[in-house]
């Protein structure tokens, strides 16, 4: 893990990039078929609120093993 205080040498020597172009969603690289600010706003919500499902089913089952 680096450490956000590491300066440009060390930076350097453990060849630290911030390149997130992987991140990248090839789906949304045409710009003139981006969805609505709403679809996208609906399915960040879904998603979020699936993680949170998921998490509170991890939470039920280490309460179960106690």
């Amino acid at each position: 893990m680096n450490d956000i205080n590491q300066n440009p040498e060390q930076i350097a020597r453990d060849k630290t990039s911030l390149d997130i172009f992987w991140l990248k969603d090839k789906s949304l690289a045409d710009l003139d078929n981006l969805p609505e600010p709403d679809e996208l706003a609906e399915e960040i919500i879904e998603n979020l609120e699936a993680g949170l499902q998921s998490f509170r089913e991890v939470l039920l089952s280490l309460d179960k093993r106690d």
